[in-house]
């Protein structure tokens, strides 16, 4: 278990880590000066990610799309960066729920499904994703994303709209706080199809996965945070694939983009337990129908 003390130390033994690797290159100095502005894309997509749960990928692929990475690099990176960015947000999460679990025990009960959501949909994420990067003929089949990006958009708008619907038309005030025997079977499905979109596009089973949860009438912070601890075991997951086959990770901007991610993924919390659930919920679908949109071929 993650003690609030232990992820301090955590979040310490990362920022080592990498003042290790910059200060172990031939010329950090210029490094610094070529790539240091890549700290702020990291900071935004980790913030963006670790307070909706959708992938740092978001923000990622469209940069690196317009810097004319290949499609291989651009998830390879999106994906290394994210290992950073998306770990950070999840141990956060993780001592905020202990936090509660120890002082709040009227909150904790809407937190008591959490474990049982990990357990269930971490599995299932990781074999969907693995089974599109292992498979080269399913592989291929979707090898260039651009044919999913419009299925993908659609998708989005439509979950997005389901999300203002219960908005308007649920009471915000009850949350579910157990499982029913439709969830044990829906979320395994749903992390499954969703790592397997991560596979194509560094993004994916996080945003199906709290969009699921929310629209289950879960609690929303419970929901964020399920979503960002997923994510972050999907893309360590899916980096080794990158590490030892593609070899398609571009570390000068990794290095940088990773280091502001990981300060994103500490201050996400405090922006999701900023808004009540009414406004996170907006806030959720918005990004999500923005996200679709920007995904369709026009």
């Amino acid at each position: 278990m993650i003690s609030k003390m232990s992820a301090k130390h955590i979040r310490v033994f990362l920022l080592l880590i990498w003042l290790g690797i910059l200060f172990s290159q031939s010329q950090p100095l210029i490094l610094i000066q070529e790539y240091g502005a890549f700290a702020f894309l990291g900071l935004l997509g980790a913030t963006v990610a670790n307070a909706t749960g959708a992938g740092g990928g978001v923000v990622f692929m469209p940069f690196f799309n317009q810097m004319e990475f290949s499609t291989v690099t651009s998830v390879a990176s999106s994906f290394a960066i994210q290992c950073g960015g998306m770990t950070a947000g999840a141990i956060t999460w993780w001592a905020f729920y202990r936090q509660i679990k120890h002082t709040q025990p009227a909150e904790c009960k809407q937190w008591q499904p959490l474990i049982n959501i990990l357990f269930l949909i971490v599995p299932c994420s990781l074999l969907g994703l693995w089974i599109v990067q292992i498979n080269p003929q399913f592989f291929s089949h979707f090898s260039d994303p651009k044919s999913l990006h419009t299925g993908f958009g659609i998708f989005s708008i439509g979950l997005a709209l389901a999300i203002f619907a219960t908005v308007l038309l649920l009471n915000n005030s009850y949350f579910n706080t157990q499982l029913s025997t439709y969830d044990y079977i829906a979320l395994p499905v749903i992390a499954a199809v969703g790592g397997g979109i991560t596979a194509w596009l560094s993004i994916g089973v996080g945003e199906l996965v709290a969009v699921y949860l929310i629209m289950r009438r879960f609690n929303v912070a419970l929901a964020i945070a399920a979503a960002v601890i997923v994510s972050a075991t999907t893309v360590w997951g899916g980096v080794i694939f990158h590490l030892l086959i593609t070899h398609g990770i571009y570390w000068p901007v990794v290095l940088f983009a990773g280091a502001g991610a990981i300060v994103g993924g500490v201050l996400a919390k405090q922006l999701v337990l900023y808004f009540s659930a009414r406004n996170l919920k907006l806030f959720f679908a918005g990004w999500i129908f923005i996200l679709g949109i920007t995904s369709l071929p026009f």
